[in-house]
């Protein structure tokens, strides 16, 4: 979904900032966002307290809500996908199979483009 956001307001992204922190996105707050949802998953509450703060130094405090809201929506829509034992479907697979090898995601069977 950030791939699309930044497609359809022309902005530009480098996404495998996404699972490599030392690469810049290329967005406003982009870094502080990412140790963010980096310190988030991690689950240690004073690395997701300073994180915080970074995230409302560079974006203000309403955007720190909103990566809040949507660190916790993609959290729990991951845990019931997980819990019900739903796949990757194929066809999701193949039409991000450039994602995914960006990403390096193809390191998981589960995930492998085939």
């Amino acid at each position: 979904m950030l791939r699309e956001s930044a497609n359809e307001t022309n902005r530009p992204l480098d996404v495998r900032a996404v699972a490599d922190p030392a690469v810049d996105p290329l967005l406003p707050g982009g870094s502080a966002l990412v140790s963010f949802v980096n310190a988030a998953v991690e689950g240690e509450a004073d690395k997701i307290v300073a994180a915080g703060r970074r995230v409302r130094a560079a974006l203000g405090a309403a955007a720190l809500a909103d990566a809040a809201g949507v660190i916790g929506n993609f959290e729990m829509m991951n845990r019931v996908a997980h819990g019900t034992g739903i796949p990757v479907g194929r066809g999701a697979r193949l039409a991000n199979a450039d994602l995914i090898a960006t990403l390096g995601l193809d390191r998981f069977d589960h995930i492998e483009a085939r």
